[in-house]
């Protein structure tokens, strides 16, 4: 009975959608073009599995999915063009932080997941929240981890001022060169950021980031950049930072600690350098442990799409739910979105990031965040220096964040 309702359910948002066409594709009728459904993916991994789970919706419920390779930025373009045409996708897969421009231009239908919110990690729906409204269902998350060298550091510290002990023990010992590779002091420095109480914005009442009040140069933020110029005057930390420099200070076991991502793990284990992966250290004994930046990759329905109604039905029915996210999960890997898929990673390194990640920050999605990087940049460079101050350079950053702004 369960079955024949949801049928007849889709049937009924098949036939909205025929009525609904404004645009229908070019050469073919309102009626056909309501029976098949486009995903646009930017993500080869993603490809097998889509392609299959959407054969399985054409079987259930009798409307094709077409998934097709496309570029991020085409993506991107094509979904602000919004043309509701050939060249527009009814559904896409984006990661979170490229959501802010669409919302903003309208150009993304909002998504209704009911109770459903309640299985996935909160902090993947927070990153497709925009303004107190979720416009996308999270696949799949990610972050960096605290990579440690076992054979050096047996258990991983619990603060930052451990780590900084550890590795100079190492260093007298002539075992070790500098604490950890830093491959930035800004995406991957976030965790100790964060662990010192900082964040770039404040929040708005319903808990969105308010893109108007930088809080960078608020004490947290100048304490966890005090703490890595520290670092970097004592010569524990290299002074100019670099990503390749810092991977290969911790292959070459100059280096017991290195904060990276899922995108190291190959380099790693070619360099058979023994590591774990875990949490990242708190700022106190008993503080809550640093928190990494986490990008959130899910779907969207384009609001210029004559089939949108059919799509969130794909979306929130289809793919939502446990079956099609741990298939999506075990094709690819990426830790899952899901709560339960999420739990059921049995891999040590997928374990270790879940560590990590299972309170991260969404990357910010807001146009505001787009003026951050060269600031903050800047600000760890005159910090490292000795040029100015970390509190000096954080109010200038942030002054250089909000005239540009403006």
């Amino acid at each position: 009975m369960k079955k024949i309702v949801k049928v007849l359910c889709v049937c009924l948002v098949v036939l909205v959608s025929v009525f609904a066409v404004s645009c229908p594709k070019k050469g073919t009728g309102a009626a056909k073009s309501a029976e098949k459904l486009t995903l646009w993916i930017y993500d080869a991994g993603r490809l097998d599995v889509l392609t299959a789970l959407g054969k399985e919706f054409e079987s259930e419920f009798g409307v094709q999915v077409e998934v097709s390779m496309v570029d991020l930025g085409q993506i991107r373009n094509q979904f602000l063009l919004a043309s509701g045409g050939p060249e527009c996708a009814d559904i896409a897969i984006i990661p979170h932080d490229n959501l802010g421009a669409l919302v903003e231009n309208g150009m993304v239908t909002e998504i209704n997941l009911g109770n459903k919110s309640s299985s996935f990690l909160q902090p993947a729906i927070d990153g497709f929240n925009y303004n107190g409204k979720l416009y996308g269902v999270p696949l799949a998350v990610e972050n960096i981890g605290f990579f440690y060298n076992t054979t050096m550091v047996p258990v991983p510290p619990e603060t930052w001022d451990e780590m900084v002990t550890m590795s100079e023990n190492l260093i007298r010992a002539g075992r070790a060169e500098y604490i950890c590779g830093l491959p930035d002091a800004t995406y991957n420095a976030y965790p100790v950021y964060d662990s010192f109480g900082g964040s770039i914005f404040a929040k708005k009442g319903d808990g969105s980031l308010d893109g108007k009040t930088v809080t960078m140069a608020d004490q947290g933020f100048v304490a966890g950049l005090e703490f890595l110029t520290a670092q970097v005057k004592k010569k524990l930390i290299p002074e100019n930072i670099d990503w390749d420099a810092a991977h290969v200070l911790f292959e070459s076991g100059k280096a017991p600690f290195v904060f990276t991502g899922p995108w190291a793990l190959n380099r790693f284990k070619e360099a058979g350098v023994p590591y774990a992966i875990g949490k990242f250290p708190a700022a106190r004994k008993g503080g809550p442990a640093g928190n990494p930046f986490l990008g959130v990759q899910g779907m969207i329905v384009s609001s210029a799409s004559p089939r949108r109604l059919l799509a969130q039905t794909f979306v929130t029915d289809f793919i939502a739910r446990e079956k099609s996210l741990m298939a999506i999960f075990q094709a690819e890997g990426r830790p899952s979105a899901w709560k339960t898929v999420f739990d059921s990673a049995a891999d040590s390194d997928t374990k270790g990031f879940n560590a990590a990640g299972v309170s991260a920050i969404p990357m910010p999605s807001i146009p505001e965040m787009g003026y951050v990087w060269d600031a903050w940049v800047a600000a760890a460079a005159l910090a490292f220096s000795g040029d100015r101050s970390s509190a000096d350079a954080l109010r200038n950053a942030k002054l250089q964040i909000e005239t540009q702004s403006k």
